[in-house]
């Protein structure tokens, strides 16, 4: 990415940017999902990521913020581009930056969601195990990743 950015913790005046790019993206992403399952659970959603470990990627000149990852603990709850800004290098700055401060990753993604897949492949997770997500019926992938030097 070449425009001048900053990864900062979230502020709690980014949640409303933050879920706007979270329900955007999750509708895009997962087109073999209702739109009205990520609709019904935006305030649930909303709740977590206000108590949750949040890195948000903004420009430093505007200071628009294009994307976010989550943590809780080791484990990934998601990270998310804002579709204008997507393959930009913003993903990866995000998880590079989550991956100097934890020793391993665990995070849960769809299997019909291949262009996610192929991304945490790039980034050194492995298939670790597949399991059926309860709400929507759909297959997941819990993907690992541990940094050079750990073992399971």
């Amino acid at each position: 990415m070449t425009a001048e950015h900053t990864i900062r913790k979230m502020k709690a005046e980014d949640l409303d940017v933050v879920m706007e790019i979270w329900l955007d993206t999750n509708m895009r992403a997962h087109n073999f999902i209702s739109q009205s399952y990520w609709e019904d659970n935006v305030q649930s959603v909303r709740d977590m990521i206000s108590k949750a470990e949040v890195y948000v990627w903004e420009e430093d000149i505007g200071g628009a913020i294009r994307g976010f990852i989550g943590l809780c603990g080791n484990d990934v709850g998601g990270i998310f581009v804002s579709s204008t800004a997507q393959s930009a290098g913003i993903g990866s700055a995000l998880m590079a930056h989550v991956k100097k401060i934890r020793q391993s990753l665990t995070l849960t993604v769809y299997e019909k969601n291949k262009r996610a897949v192929r991304f945490y492949e790039h980034e050194r997770f492995r298939i670790k195990s597949e399991t059926v997500d309860e709400n929507t019926k759909e297959k997941e992938f819990i993907m690992v990743w541990k940094a050079q030097g750990q073992t399971d």
